[in-house]
């Protein structure tokens, strides 16, 4: 192909009057409509005299037109970069100067924040609003819908995606049009989707799971999507009937159970529940089967590797477990030194497949602290493999927190919570939540004879982080727990808060 991963999602439909997204007005984009508009933002792009290989950073609400930035990008041979809405100005800045981006996409009211930064990057700013306005849309209306698809390798990049760790900055990941388009086709295959389903989609497509399974899973099968802008209850429960899947995070799940309109007859259309981005508490998998009588298929990803395991589509679906490899993936349990272990013992998770992404950008030496010659990844979760060769995650040897689906630095937040001026120190844990897998709890030790006010340091924590980083609670200690040598004992607070948001 002369650019796999465009003719292999996109251009495989050029001409075909075949729906792609049902909308919420009642309209239906057709395969056609949205590969012209992609085109038209393609022409765009070429205007401001992007080439092959630049970087496109794109925070910009879920819509048609959003979507079809990822197409054009694609198209045109450039390097998509989605960046989470929730982000503040601050953090965006990073973002952006660190990739080096040639061009921001954003929303109008970030214009003006943004054009600073722009101008001392020589970056361009066309914006584009939820509502398909801005003006992107301006000028696309204008450009002709073809555009010629600009030659690429599967081994060129396709995108850029920031992830999180627990100390320092965010890590770009490097991934490749064969990273996308191989995991795509495995997914496909493993989850047995056809032209004739109908996702239910409502995550955001600024993160793996919406954008690179939901939406290229459904491009490679020919199916159409139902395309919510946000996860809305209501909405789910009227358009559940017409379609016959739904890809969500636990926090989803959740919130079926607790409507009672949620029931085995309003789903009886449907043929596959999957769930990932976060771990599924056991007891949501067994209410939710008690329920429905679907049984929901879960699976393990993440931002470098895109999918790794899956619970089988026939089969059993372990609940608990992230299922067994993909095709094309290998997975192994390892020591710290990258020994393989014995079936069955505790270790950290590596794997390595045409997934497993190119590196950090710019950052070499993380790089190959985490990514071995052999091509194993090491993804800092700790976990086993059963008898049977289902993979099973224990923890993370790491304090990153998964929170909704969502990475979070917890290092990050002790940085606004330290500098309040009567706290001494700060340690951010994750704990059990029933609806978001976990949620960040913020433990604070006063400086002595100070009594800090909780109100006014998650005030500061509002304006300077986005919200799905705000802790749940604060909570004031004496003292943080310590090893022998000094090192806060972070699997002791857990310990002592697991059950603090625990269903009663």
């Amino acid at each position: 192909m002369a650019n796999p991963l465009y003719d292999g999602l996109f251009g495989r439909h050029a001409g075909k009057t075949t729906p792609f997204l049902h909308l919420l007005d009642g309209s239906t984009i057709t395969h056609q409509d949205f590969l012209s508009r992609a085109a038209q933002i393609a022409n765009v792009m070429l205007q401001h005299n992007l080439k092959p290989g630049d970087r496109v950073a794109a925070q910009i609400e879920k819509s048609p037109e959003a979507l079809a930035v990822y197409a054009a990008c694609a198209q045109a041979g450039l390097v998509f970069l989605p960046l989470n809405t929730g982000y503040t100005i601050d953090e965006l800045a990073y973002f952006i100067e660190n990739s080096g981006a040639s061009l921001i996409v954003c929303e109008g009211c970030n214009q003006a924040a943004l054009a600073p930064l722009a101008g001392r990057l020589g970056a361009k700013i066309e914006t584009l609003n939820a509502d398909g306005s801005g003006s992107l849309n301006a000028k696309m209306q204008k450009m002709p819908i073809l555009f010629p698809t600009v030659v690429r390798s599967e081994n060129d990049l396709a995108a850029l995606l920031y992830t999180s760790g627990t100390t320092g900055r965010s890590k770009g990941a490097m991934l490749t049009q064969k990273n996308l388009l191989s995991n795509a086709l495995a997914l496909v295959e493993a989850w047995q989707f056809t032209a004739d389903d109908i996702l239910l989609h409502a995550l955001p497509i600024f993160h793996t799971h919406g954008l690179f399974v939901a939406t290229n899973v459904s491009l490679i099968s020919g199916g159409s999507l139902i395309f919510l802008p946000k996860f809305d209850l209501d909405a789910i429960v009227k358009y559940m009937p017409k379609a016959t899947s739904l890809m969500g995070v636990p926090t989803f799940y959740a919130r079926f159970l607790d409507d009672p309109r949620f029931t085995a007859a309003s789903t009886a259309h449907m043929r596959l529940f999957i769930s990932g981005s976060a771990p599924l508490l056991a007891e949501i998998h067994s209410r939710f089967e008690a329920r429905t009588g679907h049984r929901i298929l879960e699976r393990y990803g993440m931002t470098e590797t895109n999918m790794n395991t899956s619970n089988p589509y026939e089969g059993d679906r372990r609940a608990g477990s992230v299922g067994l490899p993909l095709p094309g993936v290998e997975v192994r349990i390892c020591d710290a030194d990258g020994h393989a272990l014995p079936q069955g013992e505790i270790g950290e998770v590596e794997v390595r497949g045409a997934n497993v992404f190119q590196g950090y950008w710019q950052m070499a030496e993380k790089t190959a602290a985490e990514l071995r010659e052999t091509g194993f990844f090491i993804t800092g979760d700790l976990g086993r493999i059963d008898e049977d060769g289902y993979l099973y995650i224990v923890g993370r040897n790491k304090d990153l927190i998964i929170s909704g689906g969502y990475n979070i630095y917890p290092k990050e937040i002790e940085l606004v919570l330290d500098d309040q001026p009567d706290v001494l120190e700060s340690a951010v844990i994750g704990v059990p939540h029933p609806d978001f897998g976990e949620t960040v709890l913020g433990v604070i030790v006063a400086k002595p004879g100070q009594s800090p006010d909780l109100d006014t340091m998650m005030d500061a924590i509002r304006s300077a982080l986005a919200r799905f980083k705000h802790p749940r609670k604060l909570v004031l200690l004496d003292e943080l727990p310590r090893n022998t040598m000094g090192k806060v004992q972070k699997n002791v607070l857990r310990g002592q808060y697991k059950d603090m948001f625990a269903l009663t």
